[in-house]
């Protein structure tokens, strides 16, 4: 049973101020509850970790301090692998008084070897960064010898050089162009348009995309502005040199393209950056995947020989890349092999299947950014980058880890971003990371519901919701699947709970259940053996169910963005859908961006919503009033 330690290391973060307390304590020998440093690793004054196998003295040699964090890893993770790796046990104290610490190592003298030679590579790789990063510090920082100021007081004060931050900027230019120079260059465009594309005339593909959900599409470039390309109708217009893609479409079953999707292949396989925002359930995944897998199979460099994966797929949660990894699984083509990592996975199982020949990675932010940082992935490798639903990963504060991971992937590579929405941190994102992109997006920027959606609004209290829902739960016909929506963990299994009781069968999904669980949830739901999944916001994205009829949200969502998306769920795939929303006094500030919602997609707007609108704007106006007021009775300072 492998030994791990009671207090774990954090690396220093500069997110988490108590990070670098912990640092400075185990680098000062202060670490323990005793105050008296034990080093780490060690669980107990008293207690000597215990090495497998023969008994044998520990292999002992020193690190620099600076290189603890290293050798350790993010929360432990890297020490633990290598213990994990080379069956042994290792400490590392900090030497008080002293810019070394001391590393134990307890095994067999053959592991003990191997233990110490992989120290010795991350700590060789680390110096290395360190050094470089120095020079460039003091190359900055040598500027001509100090002046001497000297004052009425005859004080001397030496007056320090200003940095040369243009200098700086230089040597960052000169040593980023250096990092990618050994890359092979990429090949980008592989579109050929068709004999039925290119004969469709301006007006032809104009009325085309006023007929499809309004399609417009918008060039970012600065300066001249490029020729948008006309529609791909069917799929044979934008794959008919790869027969084998077609076969694979052919065999899910697919008439013809969505309508996005008919207007962005014919830019993505141009290689042009893309950003695509639509509703949710409009078929932005292939829109991306299928252009993806046509590009990192015909790069220069043959498949086997790039040492990496060639395409990255970025997602928000575990549940939309579980779904984008079964798409992805049906359209692979060429013996192309894909891998999706995500908290709450199997992290050693993770890191073996890195290793082997993986061609397309989908990732949340969080698990890849730990790879990443422990050197278990190669991003240099990844030509072709989606950021799929990047304004549910602002939203959940992953802008850290991806600024962290895209430092990784070379900078020519193709990128495409899809979003439902188009806020300020969105287009900030996009003219950050995508160079020149073209967008394409269903309708208009402001946020919509989907038109197949009936949306129904009930103003009640918090007493009555209970009785509502069960009301509405006993409705149902045997063919109808409903997601109810709550906004709290506890009111979800309290509420799973009640309804099993009563002898309904349902499932639940949130964050607190083990992955595996949440997975059983979501293949029951799928295949029709529960048809009632009570659910967090979890659920509200990368949950591609076509037969969902009803949407119930027995908590209002945190804000619009997620009632749009929740209610999406359903009228999928051409289908209609109808959603129940339950709201109170609470939730009266949202009832005026409400209305909006259901005023662009021609809803009914109850009485007592609008009423409830009314109220919010004049407590609002009246608080505005009396702010003023008490502005103006204020007594006026007193300037000195």
């Amino acid at each position: 049973m492998a030994w791990a330690p009671k207090q774990k290391w954090a690396e220093p973060s500069l997110r988490d101020p108590r990070a670098g307390r912990a640092y400075r304590d185990v680098r000062g020998g202060r670490g323990g509850r005793n105050g008296r440093g034990q080093g780490w690793g060690s669980s107990s004054s008293r207690l000597e970790p215990r090495a497998p196998g023969p008994r044998s003295p520990p292999l002992v040699f020193m690190i620099k301090n600076s290189l603890i964090g290293a050798v350790i890893g993010h929360g432990g993770s890297k020490i633990r692998d290598i213990q994990s790796m080379t069956n042994t046990k290792i400490q590392i104290k900090p030497v008080q008084g002293n810019s070394e610490a001391e590393v134990n190592i307890f095994g067999s003298k053959e592991m003990q070897e191997k233990a110490k030679e992989v120290i010795e590579t991350i700590v060789e790789k680390q110096g290395r960064n360190y050094q470089y990063s120095e020079r460039i510090i003091n190359n900055a920082a040598s500027q001509p010898s100090v002046a001497r100021d000297l004052t009425t007081d005859n004080t001397v004060r030496e007056v320090q050089p200003s940095i040369d931050w243009d200098r700086i900027k230089a040597r960052e230019k000169d040593w980023e162009k250096r990092r990618w120079e050994d890359l092979a260059p990429i090949r980008k465009d592989f579109y050929i348009e068709s004999k039925a594309t290119s004969s469709l005339s301006q007006m032809q593909a104009d009325i085309w995309r006023k007929e499809n959900f309004n399609i417009i599409c918008d060039d970012l470039k600065d300066g001249e502005q490029r020729s948008i390309p006309n529609p791909t109708l069917k799929f044979e217009d934008a794959f008919q040199n790869y027969p084998e893609l077609m076969e694979n479409i052919q065999r899910a079953g697919l008439q013809k393209p969505m309508p996005i999707q008919s207007q962005m292949w014919p830019i993505v396989l141009q290689g042009i950056d893309l950003v695509g925002v639509s509703q949710t359930g409009t078929g932005k995944t292939l829109s991306y995947l299928l252009p993806g897998l046509i590009h990192i199979n015909s790069q220069l460099t043959p498949r086997d020989q790039r040492k990496g994966p060639g395409m990255l797929i970025l997602t928000p949660t575990r549940e939309l890349a579980l779904q984008v990894g079964n798409e992805c699984s049906k359209y692979l083509y060429k013996n192309m092999k894909s891998l999706c990592i995500y908290g709450g996975g199997n992290r050693q199982q993770q890191i073996k299947d890195i290793a082997k020949d993986i061609d397309v990675v989908i990732a949340t932010p969080g698990r890849l950014h730990d790879l990443q940082m422990n050197n278990y992935i190669n991003l240099r490798s990844i030509t072709y980058l989606v950021l799929d639903e990047a304004d549910k990963m602002l939203d959940m504060g992953f802008q850290y880890q991806i600024m962290k991971i895209l430092m990784d992937v070379r900078p020519d590579r193709q990128t495409v971003m899809t979003s439902a929405t188009w806020p300020d941190p969105i287009r900030r994102l996009a003219q950050t990371y995508l160079k020149e992109p073209m967008m394409v997006y269903v309708g208009t920027l402001d946020l919509v519901a989907v038109n197949t959606v009936k949306q129904n609004i009930i103003v009640t209290t918090e007493a009555e919701k209970r009785s509502l829902i069960q009301e509405f739960l006993q409705s149902l016909s045997p063919k109808d699947k409903v997601i109810v929506f709550v906004s709290r963990k506890l009111v979800a299994d309290d509420l799973s709970s009640d309804l099993s009781l009563q002898g309904l069968c349902v499932q639940s999904l949130h964050g607190n259940r083990e992955q595996s669980e949440r997975e059983q949830a979501l293949d029951d739901f799928k295949s029709g053996d529960v048809r009632i999944l009570i659910s967090t916001d979890l659920a509200a994205r990368g949950l591609d169910v076509d037969d969902v009829t009803h949407v119930y949200n027995y908590d209002f969502p945190i804000n619009i963005e997620e009632y749009v998306h929740r209610i999406g769920r359903t009228g999928r795939a051409g289908k209609t859908g109808m959603s129940i929303t339950l709201m109170t006094r609470r939730d009266w500030k949202i009832a005026p961006e409400l209305i909006k919602i259901l005023e662009r997609s021609n809803q009914s707007i109850p009485e007592a919503l609008a009423r409830m609108a009314q109220r919010y704007k004049l407590d609002e106006q009246k608080g505005d009033t009396e702010k003023k007021s008490k502005r103006f009775q204020q007594k006026p300072r007193e300037f000195r």
